[in-house]
């Protein structure tokens, strides 16, 4: 890629070469102004890779092929058509993430459960069990012997009517730490300790005790997220080392009998709740599953969970988080 490279450095204003190379130094440590380089591909390099594509894969995925696996960030300008030239667009590889897709084969957990799943078969769940679920708690249940319910987050909707689009809660196992989060703009970071940026920190929230699992997989958060509100629906950014593992009504695929958790790499993103699917369903009840929030994102960092994981519940992972989205 050297010669193509050359090729674009040569095109770029001398403000914008320096602003890459802050950018590609600090790997993306903030959120970075554009860097604008003409439309169209280099003309006699043999890659003729577009401008995006090319920095991406030189600074941040060797693999990359192709600019239908990347998405613009929320933040960047050039890709929102805003920048004021239409004959440039933003290259900065840091305003871009590529695109999350499901896990196959799923992790090696409870081959039988799995099994079960794959098939389209129902786990057996009687109707007694069902019914000792409590009214308005959030369930989740894999088959008649495992069922752990999660708790509330004591937030009805009638409570997030203040003009916001949605309201976070950072959970430790099953017990909420601190207060709720509640966001207006359309895009809010969630982070542990950075001495940098704006957002939901973690490490302000006061918490009495923490075990050793707690503090371990803290410490992997980092840089955290960014969630964003954009047209139909809600965008997760994983800006951390680690991976990051989300579910949603909308992940689901209709009459699925199972719960999807998506596995998202640092560095990807994912469309984690489609406002349009989730007007279609109204209550949400997966079968062996007490009621759902219909309108609700669960985030667990570092570690999975689900019928495919060691942890069957988000309940027992060490740090997650719950997004509570107001019906727009």
């Amino acid at each position: 890629l050297k010669l193509a490279a050359h090729a674009l450095f040569k095109k770029l204003k001398d403000e914008e070469l320096e602003l890459l190379v802050q950018v590609v130094e600090s790997r993306g440590a903030w959120e970075s102004g554009c860097v604008l380089a003409p439309r169209g591909d280099p003309r006699g390099v043999k890659q003729g890779l577009p401008p995006q594509v090319l920095l991406c894969r030189l600074f941040r995925w060797p693999d990359l092929h192709q600019s239908h696996e990347l998405k613009h960030l929320c933040y960047c300008a050039g890709g929102q058509g805003a920048c004021g030239d239409l004959a440039a667009l933003c290259c900065n590889p840091h305003h871009f993430s590529r695109l999350a897709v499901p896990e196959t084969p799923p992790p090696p957990y409870l081959k039988a459960s799995c099994e079960h799943e794959n098939q389209g078969m129902e786990p057996a769940v009687t109707p007694s069990r069902r019914k000792r679920l409590p009214h308005g708690m959030r369930g989740s249940c894999w088959g008649s012997s495992l069922c752990s319910p999660l708790p509330d987050t004591s937030l009805s909707r009638s409570t997030v009517k203040d003009g916001c689009w949605c309201k976070l809660a950072y959970w430790e196992y099953r017990t909420r730490v601190g207060r709720l989060y509640t966001v207006h703009e359309a895009s809010v970071n969630v982070f542990c300790e950075l001495p940098w940026g704006s957002g939901f920190c973690l490490a302000q929230l006061p918490a009495s005790y923490r075990s050793c699992a707690v503090r371990r997989a803290r410490g992997k958060i980092g840089r955290g997220l960014l969630l964003s509100r954009e047209p139909g629906g809600v965008w997760a950014y994983n800006r951390s080392e680690h991976p990051i593992f989300v579910s949603s009504p909308t992940l689901s695929p209709p009459g699925a009998c199972g719960l999807t958790v998506l596995k998202v790499l640092p560095g990807y993103s994912a469309k984690v709740f489609d406002y349009e699917w989730a007007g279609d369903r109204g209550g949400w009840q997966l079968p062996g599953e007490g009621p759902c929030d219909p309108h609700s994102i669960r985030i667990s960092f570092a570690k999975g969970w689900g019928p495919c994981y060691s942890r069957q519940f988000i309940t027992s992972c060490p740090c997650w988080l719950e997004v509570l989205l107001n019906q727009p």
